[in-house]
């Protein structure tokens, strides 16, 4: 007797599991890629500087200790011209300062590239 209902619910759970193992989407044509989406996105150029931080110091020299000569607020669009350790020599567009900005808080966003 008990043989007989394992033999039944292994019988029922194949019939349940049948149309759940046929249904597969194997048979379906892959989406086409539009061709702005199919290029490497190493061939995109870099992210921009952004301010990652409420704002931060322009200074004269790439320190701490230094003179501060405006703020660098989110809003600010500026311009990276060289590196210095982790300090970013930089013209504040907004308002036309430049000076030395840190690193810490200003830096480019990465992009992930899957391929």
């Amino acid at each position: 007797m008990r043989s007989t209902r394992i033999a039944i619910s292994a019988a029922m759970l194949g019939a349940l599991a049948l149309p759940v193992l046929s249904a597969t989407t194997a048979s379906a044509a892959p989406a086409a890629m539009p061709a702005a989406l199919a290029s490497s996105c190493y061939d995109l150029p870099p992210l921009p500087y952004e301010v990652h931080t409420t704002a931060v110091t322009i200074r004269s020299k790439a320190t701490t200790k230094s003179t501060a000569l405006g703020v660098l607020y989110p809003s600010h669009k500026f311009t990276v011209h060289k590196k210095s350790g982790n300090w970013f020599y930089i013209t504040d567009r907004t308002t036309g300062v430049k000076g030395w900005v840190s690193g810490t808080y200003v830096y480019r966003d990465v992009r992930m590239c899957l391929s």
